[in-house]
């Protein structure tokens, strides 16, 4: 057992499995929902970037490679100034959702480069250019492109022309949980020196401006190189430094003077006080002279030569030393990189080449580090004014105003810490599957937080993301608790039925919801909406008039028999330990059996397209098929079961009704979902009988449908020559494939399911046709690539899919890696040819990455497709 693997096994045993210090502080937490006060909800624009250094905020923190306790009072990040930037570097910059010309997209270079499940050893790389930022350039650049065009990247300006940037890379130490030591390298890339100054920052979060905590905590002056940080709820941090130039104190206060011209209430002594003294020399004295607040940084000023390397160290802990930095400190770096090598070892199989090992590495590192403390109150967020904007009867009645019950202060894995600094129900289930990889028991806490009632709304609907809670995703809680339970027992030998029993019993409910809320005709025809997918569809799914339209979905229904059939697996591994849940297991087969017998009969299946579609129902019409070959469509492939006998002979209640249910539907002719016998003793069960499962593969498997080099587009590419428009209530909406950024205003136009490949979809497709490959072994076999005349089973057709999605990381013969597209110039530099970033989708064409350039939060699977595919060679 690893150092690390010993120290899971302490916390797991905790109540609340969590590191008291973590990476636990946001990218961005400007133009957030959240901080919106506005009465427009004119989120981007309330509170913009440029307020951000200024202006406190009141639900979280943001910061530059931050770290902070779990709670988030005392936050630790870095801040920068090359010498020519009219602000300081304190976080990272992007643009608004109003600004892109595909919505908000961080513009910056920052690399998650290790990570443990602990946090005892964390690295992250910064690239910061010697010039002045541009700022303005990327707004304007993007702001003037239109939505066929790319977006201007910070690679487009010349920032990094020439080696021109410092690399700044941080990383922590844990001598104990409450004990880190911090080193900032920086790395000057040019060939010239170039100055740099670094103010290692240690603030309070302002809780008691908004009156949740009226004891004000202080950071105080100790000697020159020691500060004390007091607080009424973590207790006493001595912070460390060595060598400061400077060291300044103000407090965590919004400058409302600078921002709206009304008078601050700590006078000098506000949030952008440093920044003043630092690039203007505004109040240095006064700063460097009070000795107390709650905001501090040591000031270092250093020159570095070209090609030179500097380091800093800090060090924060709960016990005074009077050697903070002896022999010990030092060695610490090298001895937790020691045992996070030895982690990674032993969870990692053997059969990993290095350039894969290093992707998966980046991969867990980067879901590791974007653990974000989320607090966010609806109740109080709708009813108390921000001190800045009076408190109006419409924002009672306004965004998620009917979830005043969620009431969320917890430590929550994010899908991306800049793009997306709050959770979505899906993409939880996603990062919990790779999070259970290095850490099973926060995977399972994390998968079930969104089951407690301080998430899930009383009917049973669970949180969608706070743009709007109730929006609807995909139900893949139960698929995902599955995964993790798997994976765990994969690993220990020993499944957890606690932790299922925990799941069934919570997702019953909410199955419940489904059932009752998304099934308007009570038919087993399910409406979903929005299902997570934005604009895969002609219009916005999830508003359309329920009295004069309604939109009867192929993947809504799909989703609703993968969720009763995995239910019935849940239920299933339970009753063999405990035969009071045997009766769920036949209650959630019915359910599987109905589900498929509406997906089936009813109008989804297009006999003359072999293929699902959405059905647009209008009053006084004929249903009408939205003929759009897209993932919606292939959604029924993701159910399969494969039951043995001996599960059968250990539930002879479950065999006896099954046998009654089945004989009864057959001799009246009623539908029965495909079920095949196997060679040996199994039983497959799936949502598409035979000859369906072939036409549905023909499609997918077709170079010129669905099949790209780095895996499953989202919308076939069929439709880039035959676009397809429908008319309703006289306006015509129509789709076409876009193989990259998207063309739509749908979700802030950001979002695009109109060809790319996303990963998730491609992890969900890869899984079940390996299962389906295992029962079928030689007897179904396909072309691969339709049309090549080359014949295959489905498992090796499985192997071939992961390799197309692992290849988009992986360098060519010319030492290209297709996520970077036109920027493989600078990715091929020495110092950068093993930085890996992990997109939220993927051109459809070439494979570059797109969207959220961190999305570890579902594009992290990628590294257990490279384990399963080690695995299986």
């Amino acid at each position: 057992m690893t150092e690390e693997h010993k120290r899971l096994a302490a916390n797991a045993k905790k109540a609340i499995p969590l590191e008291q210090w973590g990476p636990y502080v946001s990218e961005r937490q400007w133009g957030t929902v959240r901080e919106d006060y506005s009465q427009n909800g004119d989120t981007w624009n309330y509170f913009p970037f440029d307020h951000a250094n200024s202006r406190a905020y009141l639900w979280g923190e943001d910061g530059l490679a931050g770290i902070s306790d779990y709670f988030q009072n005392l936050c630790f990040a870095i801040s920068l100034w090359n010498g020519q930037d009219h602000i300081l570097k304190e976080r990272l910059f992007g643009l608004g959702n109003n600004e892109g010309n595909h919505g908000e997209d961080v513009k910056e270079l920052y690399f998650y480069l290790d990570n443990l499940p602990t946090h005892y050893y964390m690295e992250y790389l910064y690239k910061y250019p010697q010039q002045a930022f541009p700022y303005e350039q990327l707004r304007e650049e993007n702001r003037g492109r239109g939505k066929n065009e790319t977006e201007y990247e910070i690679l487009d300006t010349g920032a990094f022309n020439d080696r021109q940037y410092f690399d700044v890379q941080v990383t922590y130490a844990k001598e104990h949980s409450t004990d880190i030591a911090i080193r900032i390298n920086i790395t000057n890339r040019y060939n010239k020196a170039a100055p740099i100054t670094v103010l290692p920052l240690l603030w309070f979060y302002n809780r008691w401006s908004n009156g949740s905590n009226t004891a004000v905590p202080d950071i105080s002056f100790v000697d020159d190189q020691t500060v004390l940080a007091q607080h009424n709820r973590i207790g006493n941090y001595y912070f460390y430094f060595q060598g400061a130039d400077d060291a300044l104190f103000t407090d965590n206060e919004t400058n409302f003077e600078k921002l709206f011209g009304l008078p601050n209430n700590n006078g000098i002594f506000v949030k952008d006080a440093f920044q003043d003294a630092i690039i203007e020399g505004k109040n240095t004295e006064k700063l460097r002279s009070r000795k107390h607040g709650t905001r501090f940084a040591p000031v270092f000023k250093r020159t570095v030569n070209a090609g030179e390397t500097i380091s800093l160290y800090c060090r924060l802990t709960n016990q005074s030393t009077a050697h903070p930095f002896d022999d010990g400190f030092m060695q610490l770096f090298d001895k937790r990189r020691a045992e996070a090598d030895a982690f990674y070892k032993a969870i990692f199989p053997r059969g990993v080449n290095p350039g894969m090992a290093k992707v998966q590495r980046q991969a867990l590192a980067g879901l590791l580090w974007s653990k974000q403390y989320y607090h966010y109150d609806v109740e109080r967020w709708l009813s108390v004014s921000d001190g800045i904007t009076p408190i109006v009867p419409s924002r009672l009645t306004g965004r998620n105003s009917d979830w005043t019950h969620l009431k969320n202060q917890d430590i929550i894995s994010m899908p991306d810490k800049w793009e997306y600094p709050w959770y979505a129900a899906w993409d939880q289930s996603f990062q919990c599957i790779s999070m259970a990889v290095v850490d099973p028991v926060f995977a399972k806490n994390q998968l079930l937080l969104l089951m407690r009632e301080w998430f899930t709304k009383p009917d049973g609907q669970l949180p969608s993301y706070e743009w709007n809670f109730s929006d609807v995703n995909p139900p893949v809680q139960a698929w995902a608790a599955m995964e993790i339970y798997e994976i765990e027992k994969k690993m220990k030998g020993k499944g957890d039925i606690d932790f299922l029993k925990k799941v069934f019993n919570k997702l019953t409910i909410n199955f419940t919801w489904w059932i009752n809320r998304k099934d308007l005709k009570g038919d087993n025809i399910f409406e979903g909406g929005f299902l997570g997918l934005d604009n895969i569809g002609v219009f916005n799914r999830s508003y359309h008039d329920k009295g004069e339209i309604q939109l009867e979905q192929a993947d809504g229904t799909s989703w609703m028999g993968i969720y009763a059939l995995n239910m019935m697996d849940i239920a299933l591994e339970i009753a063999v330990v405990d035969p009071s849940f045997e009766d769920m297991v036949t209650k959630f087969f019915e359910h599987f059996v109905l589900i498929a017998e509406a997906l089936n009969d009813h109008v989804l299946w297009n006999e003359e397209d072999q293929f699902f579609y959405d059905v647009l129902c209008m009053r006084d019409a004929p249903p009408q098929p939205l003929k759009i070959r897209s993932i919606v469509g292939l959604t029924s492939l993701y159910a399969v079961n494969i039951m043995t006998r001996d599960v059968f002979e250990k539930l002879p209640d479950f065999k006896k009704r099954f046998s009654w249910f089945k004989n009864y539907r057959l001799k009246n002719d009623l539908f029965w979902p495909n079920e095949e016998k196997g060679d040996g003793e199994e039983m497959l069960m799936s949502l598409v009988q035979r000859d369906r499962l072939k036409a549905l593969l023909t499609r997918l498997l077709d170079e010129s449908e669905f099949l790209s080099e780095g895996g499953i587009r989202a919308l076939s590419k069929y439709h880039e020559a035959h676009p397809y428009s429908v008319t309703i209530n006289g306006e015509v909406h129509s789709i076409q494939y876009d193989p990259g950024d998207s063309t739509s205003d749908m979700f802030g136009g950001n979002s695009n399911w109109r060809g790319p490949v996303w990963i998730p979809i491609n992890f969900i497709i890869i899984q079940s046709i390996r299962r389906l490959g295992k029962f079928y072994h030689d007897s179904f076999l396909m072309e691969y690539p339709t049309g090549s005349g080359n014949k295959m089973n489905l498992f090796h057709i499985s192997t071939e899919l992961s390799r197309r999605v692992i290849s988009l990381f992986q360098k060519d013969k010319d030492g290209n890696r297709p996520i970077y597209g036109e920027y493989n110039w600078f990715f091929n530099l020495p110092e950068n040819q093993d930085l890996i970033l992990f997109y939220e989708y993927f051109n459809g064409d070439s494979g570059r990455g797109l969207g959220a350039s961190h999305q570890t939060g579902w594009s992290a699977l990628v590294a257990e497709l490279i384990s399963e595919l080690a695995d299986k060679e």
